[in-house]
C-alpha cells in the first residue's frame, strides 16, 4: 500500500516500486506455477481478445504450453466473463462467482448510461426473461437482443443486450477462449456454466489483499481503477494494521 502516510513512513524509490510490482505480477522471471493457479494469483487476466491470456501466461511460466490454459477452460474451471472495468477477463471458476458480484455497482452505474433507451422496460423481468434464455442454450448477443425486443418492441436494442449483459453474469462458454479452437460468442450464466449457485456480494477486504500480492504496493486510487469501483478506502483502512505502508 501506498499513501499520504506519516513522515516516520519508509520511502518507496521508483526503481523499488517498480521491481516489486513487476514480482509480484511474475514479470521479473518465470515462475513454476500452472496455470490456473496463476490466473488466481494475477486476479484474472484481461482477456478482450482470446489470445493476450496465452501471451501473458507464456511471459510468466516456466514451460507454459497453450493447452495448459486451455484445458482447464474446457473443464470449466477457468471461463470467459466481464467484470473489471466492463471489460471480458480469464478468471478462476470461484473467481468468476465471486468477483462479478463484488463490481455489480459499477455494472448498475454503466447500466443507467442506457436508461433512455430502457424506457418502460422492467429490468427485474428482463433479467428473469434473460437468464431462461441463455439456461435453455447459450445465446448469441445478436439472438438475445432480438429475443427481448419481441418482448419490448420499442426499447432500443443495444441497450436491452447490455441490459442482460450488465444484470446477470453471463460467461463465453468453449470453444470461445480455447487455443487453435475458438468459436464465435455465446453466452450463459456463470450459475448455470460452473454448476455452482450464485453468491452474494462478498466483502471487498479479501479482494483488496489478494490486488495487493499482485499488483502492489498500490493506493486506493489505483486499486479503483483496476477494479472500476469507487468507495474503497474504508476496506484499505480495516486492513492497515496488516499492510505495510510507503511514502
Amino acid at each position: 500500500m501506498t499513501t499520504k502516510a506519516a513522515p516516520t513512513a519508509p520511502v518507496l524509490g521508483i526503481r523499488a516500486l517498480n521491481r516489486a510490482t513487476l514480482a509480484r505480477q511474475l514479470l521479473l522471471r518465470r515462475a513454476a506455477m500452472d496455470a490456473e493457479a496463476a490466473v488466481g494469483h494475477l486476479v484474472g487476466l484481461q482477456a478482450q481478445n482470446v489470445k493476450p491470456p496465452y501471451y501473458a501466461l507464456a511471459a510468466r511460466l516456466d514451460g507454459f504450453a497453450p493447452e495448459d490454459l486451455s484445458a482447464p477452460m474446457a473443464d470449466r474451471r477457468v471461463a470467459r466473463l466481464v467484470t473489471m472495468r466492463s471489460t471480458i477477463h480469464t478468471h478462476t471458476a470461484d473467481d468468476c462467482l465471486t468477483l462479478r458480484p463484488l463490481v455489480q455497482a459499477a455494472r448498475d452505474r454503466e447500466l443507467h448510461a442506457f436508461r433512455h433507451g430502457l424506457t418502460g422496460v422492467d429490468l427485474d423481468r428482463l433479467a428473469v426473461l434473460a437468464r431462461e434464455l441463455v439456461e435453455a442454450e447459450p445465446r448469441t448477443m445478436g439472438q438475445l437482443r432480438e429475443a427481448l425486443l419481441a418482448e419490448w418492441p420499442d426499447a432500443d436494442p443495444q441497450a436491452l443486450a447490455v441490459a442482460a449483459r450488465c444484470r446477470l453474469p453471463l460467461v463465453q462458454v468453449t470453444p470461445r477462449g480455447l487455443w487453435g479452437r475458438s468459436g464465435g460468442v455465446a453466452l450463459t450464466t456463470a450459475e448455470h456454466w460452473l454448476g455452482h449457485p450464485a453468491r452474494p456480494a462478498p466483502a471487498p477486504d479479501d479482494t483488496v489483499l489478494r490486488y495487493l500480492a499482485a499488483f502492489g504496493p498500490a493506493s486506493v486510487k489505483d486499486m479503483q481503477t483496476w477494479a472500476g469501483l469507487t468507495r474503497l478506502r474504508d476496506a484499505f483502512e480495516r486492513l492497515r494494521p496488516r499492510l505495510a505502508t510507503f511514502r
